[in-house]
């Protein structure tokens, strides 16, 4: 059959039809070679030293730190932080990746620091020591708001804002806190003579001893045996000294346990400055700076171990002359360090006039440390500027004595 051109169609089942079936039949053909080479370069035909070798390399580029959750690993930098023993522990803990370095910061993991993370050194006081400790006080850590305000009340002379900070702290049931408290009310610290408040002074103090606070139990009893800010009470006054001093005998007991120390050492007393006949070696400081604050119960034991607020405080002065500003003193006893906020604030002893002293509790510790041995009497003292007598009264050394 012919088109109109002249030319001829291929007839069904004819030789044209063939030579296409050929071609098409190579054409397949080539196809399947072309098919074969590529399932031979693919990577499903690859041996499985290749699978082993690609498996291990993905392996090992995930880093299964990454894939922890953030609160197992604030959980784990919470128990960290309440169970550190100094602020090094902490700060190992969280320089160690950034991952940690942010997650240490967290509201949890500081608001459980425990109180030797914020042992600082009055040298190495910086700005950011001070955010780190508001960080901490603003997560609500009540040993951080204690410390933070006994700088700020003391050092810095903010008064209302390291008044509150204590306050905050003692909201939390913190017994040095409301220890400090008392203070500030019975000298009426950061403000005038006639801020005193000795009935709140003597609240704070008994919610303090009742939480076992040894200072405050001192405290309240020479309070009611003198009838300062309560009604007079001998007999109950006495109660809370002696118990004062049993549990600072639990305390040292306990301690010399856990130390290995010999409780018939601790046991016998010999008044200093003789030394210890048969002295142990753990115990060497007691020879001539022991101190017999037990001697109610026939006791030498050392110095009972400084608060680290109060220790910031002694250092921040010590390196300012040991003067906290024109015509102000520090507190005699060496475990204090609390200063004058005004003139004649503190009582001075009215034998000698050499010492004064905050709070009953730290004149009775003093007089038994060191004073005892160093009182003399004398005709006539006067102050610096010539008064025979500081404006708040003198203190009898001889009548806080604890016998």
């Amino acid at each position: 059959m012919r088109t109109r051109g002249g030319v001829c169609y291929p007839r069904v089942g004819g030789a044209g039809d063939v030579c296409f079936q050929k071609k098409r039949k190579k054409d397949f053909a080539g196809e399947r070679c072309v098919c074969r080479k590529r399932n031979k370069i693919s990577p499903e035909t690859t041996t499985g030293r290749e699978r082993a070798s690609s498996s291990s390399s993905s392996t090992a580029s995930v880093d299964l730190f990454d894939s922890l959750p953030d609160d197992l690993l604030i959980l784990i930098l919470s128990k960290l932080s309440s169970t550190a023993n100094s602020p090094s522990d902490f700060i190992s803990a969280s320089i160690t990746c950034k991952r940690l370095n942010g997650l240490a910061l967290h509201s949890l993991v500081v608001s459980k620091a425990s109180p030797k993370t914020f042992v600082l050194k009055a040298k190495n006081w910086s700005e950011s020591a001070h955010r780190f400790l508001k960080l901490c006080a603003d997560a609500g850590n009540v040993e951080a708001c204690y410390t933070l305000g006994m700088i700020r009340f003391y050092c810095l002379q903010n008064r209302g804002s390291g008044a509150s900070l204590m306050a905050k702290a003692a909201i939390g049931s913190h017994a040095p806190a409301l220890y400090s408290l008392a203070v500030i009310q019975f000298n009426g610290s950061g403000g005038s003579k006639n801020d005193k408040d000795l009935r709140a002074g003597v609240a704070l103090c008994a919610r303090a001893a009742f939480l076992g606070h040894i200072d405050a139990l001192r405290e309240l009893g020479h309070c009611l045996q003198d009838g300062y800010g309560v009604r007079q009470n001998i007999t109950e006054g006495r109660r809370f000294l002696v118990q004062a001093n049993a549990r600072e005998l639990a305390a040292v007991l306990s301690s010399a346990a856990a130390s290995g120390v010999p409780m018939r050492q601790l046991l016998t007393w010999t008044p200093l400055p003789h030394p210890h006949p048969h002295p142990h070696p753990q115990l060497g400081h007691l020879t001539g700076s022991g101190c017999p604050l037990l001697s109610d119960f026939g006791c030498n034991v050392p110095a009972p171990e400084v608060h680290p607020a109060n220790r910031f405080l002694g250092e921040w002065f010590a390196a300012r002359d040991g003067s906290p500003g024109p015509g102000l003193r520090l507190c005699s006893h060496v475990g204090c360090g609390r200063p004058e906020t005004r003139r004649h604030e503190f009582r001075r002893c009215s034998v000698c006039g050499a010492v004064n002293y905050c709070s009953r509790a730290c004149q009775a510790l003093d007089w038994k440390l060191r004073h005892k041995a160093e009182c003399a009497a004398v005709e006539r003292w006067v102050d610096e500027e010539g008064d025979g007598a500081d404006g708040d009264g003198p203190v009898n050394g001889g009548d806080d004595e604890m016998s």
